[in-house]
């Protein structure tokens, strides 16, 4: 039996503190996030923090929480069990580079239920050393042999399917400005030749072609940034304030980063970024839904795995 594993960036348990805390600290203790030597880090992490930030990230798990869970569980949860339906004769599963369920166990457990050969799919259409690496390393250290789809973004479907979402919700308004906004990293990972700046670049320019939205109306910019270094610019609440100082007030994001609705969409952006946009005289700030189980991108993904398979 032939087996595909979707693996997302994960969530706390619960919204609680502690739960929070534990996901955080298990995160964050990622080499591959954070690149500062760990006899450096782990006193900083545990002592400044987790005590810090453990609290106010739960507020803004606890925000976004629904009763179904994680919004990025539940999502990848979707997604997951559409991927099945397109791949009947496969055993399609999800897991999370961290939190549960973890590759290392779902890994072991497909291979128990009989597969023998495993294609693993990060989430993540871009590959970067924080993201990518991570899942690669988790898979390595399992010592279960895969085949490996480790980017996306160059893919004609997922650039059209991510098109035409952003050209319908840019009809709906009189938008001033389109942000295509990528989660940020540390500059010094591009320096160190990490692709990810050159494949967002990339991903920008092919979706721009099919774009009903005026070139000079769009820029790219990058979020969720942690941390006192420097990152990816320009920053995404920066540009949304600056776009209000120069009289652009109904702005529409979308965030290709992210495949899933998660924590970064809905808090960050529908909440925080809203509220600092609206404050500074900002009127609609609106975000394209992301692809989660878009039937074209469902099969898309069921279409690459078949091909990695039959092809090798």
């Amino acid at each position: 039996m032939q087996g595909l594993l979707l693996v997302n960036l994960g969530s706390p348990a619960s919204p609680s503190t502690v739960d929070v805390k534990h996901f955080l600290r298990e995160f964050l203790s990622d080499p591959n996030v954070v690149t500062m030597p760990r006899w450096l880090w782990q006193p900083i992490l545990n002592g400044i923090v987790l005590p810090l930030r453990s609290w106010r990230s739960a507020t803004f798990y606890a925000d976004e929480w629904t009763d179904q869970g994680s919004p990025i569980i539940f999502n990848t949860q979707k997604l997951t069990m559409a991927v099945q339906k397109q791949l009947p004769d496969w055993q399609v599963n999800m897991a999370m580079t961290y939190g549960q369920p973890n590759i290392h166990e779902s890994l072991k457990k497909m291979k128990s239920n009989g597969c023998d050969r495993i294609v693993v799919m990060s989430l993540f259409p871009e590959y970067t050393l924080s993201t990518t690496q991570s899942i690669i390393d988790q898979v390595r250290a399992s010592q279960i042999k895969v085949d490996f789809i480790d980017r996306f973004y160059q893919e004609k479907v997922y650039q059209e399917t991510l098109a035409q979402k952003i050209n319908s919700a840019w009809s709906i308004k009189n938008y001033d400005q389109l942000f295509i906004s990528y989660h940020g990293i540390p500059s010094r990972e591009i320096k160190q030749g990490d692709p990810y700046l050159d494949e967002c670049k990339e991903s920008t320019q092919a979706i721009i072609k099919l774009l009903d939205v005026p070139r000079d109306r769009i820029k790219m910019v990058f979020q969720s940034k942690f941390g006192p270094l420097p990152w990816l610019k320009p920053y995404l609440k920066n540009s949304l304030l600056e776009a209000v100082q120069m009289g652009k007030r109904n702005i529409l994001i979308v965030a290709p980063s992210f495949v899933t609705d998660c924590l970064e969409t809905i808090e960050e952006d529908y909440v925080q970024n809203y509220q600092a946009f609206r404050a500074n005289g900002g009127q609609n700030l609106d975000i394209v839904e992301a692809l989660n189980d878009d039937p074209k991108f469902v099969k898309m993904i069921a279409d690459i795995a078949q091909k990695r398979v039959n092809h090798e």
